[in-house]
């Protein structure tokens, strides 16, 4: 089962000028141009299920969504998709928002990115998140490392944070997004550590050598085996075929040298990963 567990949706009336101002600088390649529902459902023909969620980063990297796009794609694909709610704890109606999201949507975990809302993990205004999502068995999937965005504060991208709110909330589930690059030796000592903080590979094969190094030291510090971390694409930032084939294809760039390589169990257990298993106590029907 291929599981794309970080897809962003948006339709084109909710990204604003600062958006294609500033998205080059995301990837030499460019990135897809969208990133609507139907489109979505084109692009993730070849895996088995999506986990979608929309943007609240207005100021931060230019899309402005909101749940109800992220429902509706739900409602349209149900096969496809699962939809995440997203969290903006400025907004004076946070709280009124995610129950919404959750009670009346259906969507079944949030995302939220604290670099990008200027909000740290430690911050108060996320404690009714927190208890809300580990009362109701919700998981939280993190923008953890840097971001290409001026105005997000680089400091709130590092995985550090997430030790702290992972002992205070045991029962809530933490995933950090695209491994906490560059920090990413702060993201796996924090996943080996907590059993309630899992993480994930989007939006990373196309900068291989940090790819590269990032399951290596993954491997070292043994959580390659134990349902720790996950596959995504970060689309619009990556596409599907590109990358699974940027993580089958991982070694070519260590061929004919005595550097360590990733083993292809670490490879395919990635590939089959299933969040939907681990993500939520007792799973998730999907």
């Amino acid at each position: 089962m291929l599981v794309d567990c970080h897809v962003n949706i948006y339709n084109d009336d909710q990204v604003t000028p600062l958006y294609a101002q500033q998205a080059g600088l995301a990837r030499a390649a460019g990135l897809a141009p969208k990133a609507d529902a139907d489109t979505l459902a084109r692009e993730m023909a070849d895996v088995d299920k999506a986990i979608i969620f929309s943007l609240r980063y207005k100021d931060s990297i230019g899309v402005d969504g909101n749940d109800e796009v992220t429902a509706a794609a739900v409602a349209k694909y149900p096969d496809k998709f699962v939809g995440f709610a997203a969290v903006d704890p400025r907004m004076p109606n946070c709280m009124d928002l995610l129950v919404h999201a959750i009670e009346d949507l259906k969507l079944k975990g949030v995302k939220f990115g604290p670099i990008y809302n200027g909000v740290s993990l430690l911050d108060p205004r996320l404690e009714p998140v927190y208890e809300y999502l580990q009362k109701n068995n919700l998981p939280l999937t993190m923008h953890m490392g840097t971001t290409y965005g001026r105005n997000a504060p680089v400091n709130y991208g590092r995985p550090l944070d997430v030790d702290t709110i992972a002992l205070r909330y045991p029962d809530l589930k933490m995933i950090m997004a695209h491994m906490g690059h560059p920090w990413y030796e702060e993201c796996i000592i924090v996943a080996r550590k907590q059993p309630n903080v899992y993480c994930e590979v989007s939006a990373l094969h196309y900068r291989p050598w940090q790819f590269y190094n990032i399951l290596v030291c993954a491997q070292e510090y043994t959580i390659t085996d134990r349902n720790k971390i996950f596959w995504g694409t970060d689309f619009p930032f990556a596409r599907v075929a590109e990358s699974v084939e940027g993580l089958k294809n991982i070694n070519s760039q260590v061929e004919g040298t005595p550097l360590p390589r990733v083993a292809d169990t670490t490879i395919d257990y990635i590939l089959n990963s299933n969040p939907f298993e681990h993500w939520w106590h007792g799973g998730l029907a999907v």
